[in-house]
């Protein structure tokens, strides 16, 4: 029982972090996801293009900036001048390179370099004598016989070309083999050395892992089966809440079976294209029948197991299709073939009438929460890799963790082992398991809330005509811990335990239940005279709980012994024309009759705390200055102030009003031992 404020919505505040950049289309030539590719096709056509600015330019731009090109009568005019200093011509092409001395650099504006295209054959005799004459230095070169230069030049570019339509082609032949490819099962298949997962590894639910190793036994041994004439199903439903281990259980399977393990969920059959999942069922069966014998895991059956025809599509969708080819490929098996196929669901009223008869998914399991026994198993298999310190209880912790399945504990004791590391401990204590019980329970501790004067103090009776109710009342679950401090989305908590295992609920029980969440409540009244909004949560379970005793369960004398089933919220096409089966009168006495348990059972909880005021106050008291208490501090100060003795009876107001003395309530489990 909790107390939750009607707080007003405020929007949530922003990110410490900056927004994430969205992301910008994909480049057709860029390949997708990896950043590096999309700047391929730039580097490749910037190498292009300088070649081809190098070629055409006959070298780097700016690299010829001090030589000037002369006209073979200019040339002859600057030797004239005495302007050359030193010449070196070819005589194949008749090409002259120069240099100036400093009168010629003067005149041609600091070039110190010239060249010049004579006449093809070299210097006639003339020009020789005349340059001769005017004492310019003279040198032969001869023609160059490097070919591989002017070659790259052309064939470099060709290469660019060519290399780019290569790369464009290879890009192009993955994405159709992507396309081709889209009709492949994405089932994974395990041999014996990859799972590392055994039965050992599976803590409690006996009767589940002797009927899985049934089948493991068949896929085995075969022969002992046909020798008596046993047929193995072909099919095994695991069905149960989530977390209770059935995807482990799997995984067990495939450690064991020492056969091929072909896993895959049922989101992996859908896809945006028609006829994708049916493709993909006849190639998970094709490759499960070449490795036969061997197991096949759907996990999430019911995501393509739905009931056909119920849906708003019509019964031609993407998912009646792939149910359609699974149902025939699953007829289809032969007992020899040694195929058999498991599945795993939390939702098996949902699933197609045909997928769940025999000789399909003719067996189902029931992977249930675990029980105390089991619990503790479980807790000991998540003990072996914590250093667990000699205070902590595997038992007790068991015990104090009802309706908790496989995940929730392995959560607990990774939530104490942080509570651990926190407080800087080598080991896992018990206060860190009792830490982390209340965190998982209750919820993260919210310390910035500042509650004024009067607002705790209101807090404080709230979860005191909890506390105080849940301790006389002699059918309900004695008190665990009861806190003021803001926990979760409430500002304070009263929390209970069981003392053992429940499996059905008595009337007695019910009603001492919604006694105790009407606690809060009354005890405000009675105290303040006044009512708030921290009763909102208890009042939703509480005529929720009334309603389910009137419509479900047959505990009003003016239904009787009829039922018609909790509505749940519309799922499938065809609950969308349901209509309720029972008529508006019918309806208006259910009202009543809800109505009428609420409030005799609010009056009998205004009746019970008049009659321990001395108790209420003692305990709101005791929350005011301690801020949390537990059971046995409720039971004490409850105690001394009615003037109880220990052990003695206690006052009882019944559901009918009247007042008896009845034992205490015990405060801890029969074995004496604290709860967690």
């Amino acid at each position: 029982m909790s107390r939750n404020p009607q707080e007003p919505w405020r929007p949530p505040e922003p990110p410490n972090r900056p927004p994430r950049a969205p992301m910008g289309p994909r480049s057709p030539l860029g390949g997708g996801g990896n950043p590096r590719a999309r700047w391929v096709p730039w580097v490749v056509f910037g190498i292009f293009a300088l070649t081809l600015l190098l070629l055409f330019s006959g070298g780097i731009p700016g690299s010829s900036s001090s030589k000037v090109s002369l006209e073979f009568g200019a040339f002859r005019t600057s030797v004239g001048n005495n302007e050359v200093q030193a010449i070196k011509y070819e005589a194949s092409s008749g090409h002259i390179d120069g240099v100036f001395n400093a009168k010629g650099a003067a005149a041609h504006g600091g070039k110190t370099q010239f060249t010049t295209d004579g006449q093809p054959g070299g210097l006639n005799e003339a020009d020789v004598t005349f340059i001769d004459l005017h004492h310019v230095d003279r040198n032969y070169k001869p023609p160059s016989s490097n070919f591989i230069g002017p070659l790259l030049g052309y064939l470099l570019p060709i290469l660019l070309i060519v290399g780019i339509f290569v790369w464009m082609s290879r890009r192009a032949q993955a994405g159709m083999g992507a396309v081709m490819n889209i009709g492949r099962s994405r089932a994974k298949v395990y041999t014996t050395e990859k799972p590392k997962t055994t039965f050992a590894d599976v803590a409690g639910y006996g009767p589940v892992k002797e009927e899985i190793k049934e089948v493991v036994d068949f896929l085995k041994q075969p022969g002992k089966f046909r020798e008596i004439g046993a047929r193995i199903p072909k099919g095994v439903l695991l069905v149960g809440p989530p977390g209770t281990g059935k995807t482990l259980i799997a995984r067990a399977v495939a450690g064991e079976a020492g056969v091929p393990f072909i896993s895959v969920t049922g989101s992996d059959f859908m896809e945006m294209f028609v006829g994708v999942g049916a493709a993909r069922v006849r190639d998970l069966f094709q490759t499960a029948k070449k490795q036969a014998p061997a197991i096949i895991f759907v996990d999430e059956i019911d995501s393509i197991g739905r009931k056909r025809g119920a849906g708003l599509g019509g019964g031609h969708d993407e998912r009646e299709q792939t149910l359609n080819q699974m149902l025939a490929e699953m007829d289809g098996f032969e007992a020899t073939e040694g195929i058999v196929m498991m599945a795993a669901t939390n939702r098996p009223d949902i699933l197609d009438a045909a997928l769940l008869r025999p000789g399909r998914f003719d067996r189902q399991i029931m992977v249930p929460l675990p029980t105390q026994d089991e619990r503790l198993e479980i807790l000991k298999v998540h003990f072996r890799d914590k250093k667990i310190a000699a205070d902590v209880d595997p038992l007790v912790v068991a015990r104090g963790t009802p309706g908790m399945s496989g995940a929730d504990l392995s959560n607990l004791v990774n939530e104490a082992a942080l509570f651990a590391v926190r407080r800087g401990s080598p080991d896992v204590h018990k206060e860190d398991f009792e830490n982390a019980r209340d965190r998982v329970l209750m919820g993260l501790k919210r310390p910035s809330i500042m509650m004024n004067d009067e607002e705790k103090e209101h807090t404080a009776y709230h979860e005191g005509g909890h506390a105080v109710c849940a301790y006389v009342l002699e059918h309900a679950d004695p008190v665990h811990k009861v806190t003021i401090l803001p926990t979760g989305m409430a500002l304070g908590m009263t929390q209970q335990l069981p003392t053992e295992e429940r499996y059905s609920h008595d009337k007695e029980f019910l009603q001492d239940m919604l006694s105790v969440m009407m606690g809060g409540r009354v005890a405000e009244q009675v105290v303040f005279d006044s009512q708030s909004t921290g009763a909102s949560n208890d009042l939703v379970r509480g005529t929720e709980i009334a309603r389910r005793m009137v419509r479900e369960w047959g505990m009003s004398d003016r239904i009787g012994p009829m039922a018609w089933g909790s509505q749940g919220a519309v799922f499938l096409g065809e609950d969308l024309v349901h209509t309720r089966d029972y008529s508006d009168e019918t309806a208006r006495v259910i009202d009543e009759e809800v109505e009428r348990i609420l409030r005799e059972q609010e009056e009998r909880t205004r009746k019970l705390l008049s009659e321990h005021r001395a108790g209420l106050d003692a305990v709101a008291h005791a929350l005011l200055e301690r801020e949390t208490i537990d059971g046995e501090d409720v039971a004490r100060l409850v105690d001394d102030a009615m003037g109880f003795k220990a052990g003695g009876p206690r006052l009882v107001v019944h559901a009918d009003g009247t007042t008896t003395e009845s034992p205490v309530p015990p405060t801890a489990p029969a074995t004496g031992e604290p709860v967690f």
